[in-house]
């Protein structure tokens, strides 16, 4: 599914894609973190936002 920017509600918002330059560095502004530590966090729980705040915290 494409990244419809126009849409900001649905599956989108609670999933990270860190493909997309725009959404990594805003996932990261959101949570006080860099786009590197972001794109960790992906790799080490998957792209859902919640685990991903979790796995930050924790670390």
């Amino acid at each position: 599914m494409a990244d419809d920017k126009s849409k900001s509600s649905g599956q989108d918002r609670e999933r990270i894609n860190v493909n997309q330059d725009y959404e990594l560095r805003d996932w990261a502004k959101s949570m006080n973190t860099t786009p590197e530590r972001v794109k960790e966090a992906v790799q080490a729980v998957g792209d859902r936002a919640e685990k991903v705040r979790e796995y930050l915290k924790n670390k």
